[in-house]
């Protein structure tokens, strides 16, 4: 997960041509993205079924806890604005601030990407991997309400790369157990998952 991550912000900061220092800032600081799920406790991470509002509300406090974890030391600073804002939408609905459009930091649009695609093409206890072409179509329907258009068209120009991403890196039956274990729930929802 987290080196599919990596390489997903990479390719869509790439396609924004963005300047290749942060590029490369992007990659590293974007596998520290869900640091903050370390404070939510077992028994939700690894649920398979719906949450419940309590339990979602636990999950929505992991961009928090992940600024807490990172601390302010000027290296984490990029990792901090990603961590915090990749639940944030485009059109305002996201958490934990309800932020939208450019107010949303450019590292967390691109994570949001990233983080969906993943989550969509990934197994979870709770639902079979999605294929890419499905994965694709949801992003592009979410096209100005859950992600900034323009990382959208970044997304469509480099979708094959995340294609190829995808099957470099497969989830294993023990990544998914893993999974599990840890709590990667990407987009986690009451009461439905991504």
């Amino acid at each position: 997960h987290l080196h599919r991550i990596q390489h997903l912000c990479v390719a869509l900061a790439r396609a924004l041509r963005l300047p290749a220092g942060l590029v490369a800032e992007l990659g590293y600081a974007s596998m520290l993205h869900d640091v903050g799920k370390l404070h939510v406790p077992d028994h939700i991470l690894r649920k398979p079924g719906p949450l419940t509002t309590e339990e979602w509300e636990v999950i929505r406090q992991h961009p928090l806890q992940g600024v807490r974890i990172l601390g302010r030391h000027p290296a984490f600073s990029l990792a901090r604005e990603i961590a915090l804002a990749h639940h944030e939408k485009w059109d305002g609905s996201g958490y934990p601030e309800g932020l939208s459009g450019e107010s949303i930091p450019l590292s967390a649009r691109l994570m949001a990407v990233a983080d969906v695609y993943d989550a969509l093409i990934s197994k979870r206890v709770y639902k079979q991997a999605f294929s890419h072409e499905k994965a694709v179509a949801i992003i592009q329907e979410g096209r100005g309400a859950h992600f900034d258009p323009t990382v959208v068209d970044a997304f469509e120009q480099v979708s094959q790369q995340f294609r190829v991403l995808a099957e470099e890196w497969p989830d294993s039956d023990e990544e998914v157990a893993r999974k599990a274990r840890l709590g990667d729930l990407a987009e986690a929802a009451a009461p439905g998952r991504v």
